[in-house]
């Protein structure tokens, strides 16, 4: 069985991962679930120090000791950063001990020294500069984790899941990469993590259209004749309950939110806005597709607000508690 505490990564250091880690931990240490940060504790010190948050620290090597500590202090595994960036100024220097961090959560997934990882932020643009050749940080994730398929992004807040089919694309370039085959791959393996993932035994999945109601029988656009609705039609016909393409406009309506269990969008921002809207501290952004339990709080590395103690954890905290939820019910099934 694997150890049921979680390992959360470092992210950005100049941006607020240190300061969400620190309120976390003071938020819940008395109620789980327990996490280990894989981080510089020299750092998070200074942060202590900086910010007025105070959180004992513990170092370990070993993430098995990670619940016994939880209680009374913060489970620290320590990594070399480097040197240390002054608050919303991120430099190169750091890279190194970002990826560690990441690399270091999955090899313990993967072992079963914990039972998923939690990421804290990263910017990409720091670790390009210094060489980074993956588009995100899923990107890599897929890759250090050996995932046998393209990951699958997937929001979440309480009432409403979403899945972007094309992500981080400018959206000219994510209409041009929408393709039947691509909708029908994000929808099966959406489907496989709801069930097994989310133990939902009939997952229900609502398809939205892309043009303005959904084409207006194609005088608004042709998308949803020529690619959505084949892809509807071989999903149905591989015994998939879904239903669409369904007008956008309407599909995240609170009575429309109750009649499926994920909604497959066709861009990022068809599927961001509605969980943005709705819950905007507390999203989580999950990855499908992984041999590994991966979530991650959906927002940013915070540069422009990591001088002033201001940033809110509740993402975080509700991406520890689904993390630790997806892990005890795909250990259920094994």
């Amino acid at each position: 069985m694997s150890n049921p505490s979680l390992a959360l990564t470092m992210g950005e250091p100049a941006g607020i991962g240190g300061e969400l880690t620190l309120k976390a931990w003071r938020l819940r240490h008395n109620q789980g679930p327990a996490f280990i940060a894989i981080d510089n504790v020299d750092r998070l010190s200074k942060e202590m120090e900086r910010l007025g948050i105070y959180a004992p620290l513990e170092t370990t090597t070993d993430p098995c000791e990670t619940e016994k500590i939880f209680p009374s202090a913060l489970p620290v595994f320590d990594i070399p950063l480097g040197k240390l960036p002054k608050p919303g100024e991120p430099i190169t220097e750091t890279a190194p001990a970002i990826l560690k961090s990441i690399k270091t959560a999955v090899e313990w997934a993967l072992e079963g020294l914990v039972s998923g990882i939690v990421t804290n932020p990263i910017h990409k643009g720091t670790l390009y500069k210094s060489g980074f050749q993956y588009p995100g940080h899923t990107e890599y994730l897929a890759e250090v984790s050996g995932a046998l398929s393209a990951p699958v992004m997937m929001l979440a807040c309480p009432g409403l899941r979403t899945v972007p089919v094309t992500v981080h694309l400018g959206l000219r370039q994510g209409l041009d990469a929408l393709t039947s085959d691509l909708i029908v791959m994000q929808a099966l393996i959406t489907d496989t993590a709801l069930r097994n993932d989310f133990a939902i035994t009939s997952p229900r999945l609502a398809v939205a259209g892309l043009n303005p109601h959904a084409g207006e029988a194609g005088s608004m656009g042709d998308e949803e004749a020529t690619i959505i609705s084949p892809a509807v039609k071989i999903l149905q016909n591989q015994g998939i309950n879904v239903t669409g393409p369904e007008p956008p406009d309407t599909l995240f309506a609170e009575n429309r939110r109750i009649t499926y269990d994920a909604a497959i969008c066709m861009y990022h921002d068809q599927a961001l806005i509605p969980i943005k809207t709705l819950d905007f501290t507390g999203g989580v952004n999950i990855t499908l597709g992984l041999p590994i339990i991966r979530t991650s709080p959906d927002h940013g590395t915070g540069l422009d607000i990591a001088q002033n103690a201001t940033a809110n954890p509740c993402s975080l905290i509700a991406a520890l508690d689904i993390a630790a939820a997806l892990a005890t019910t795909r250990e259920s099934r094994k």
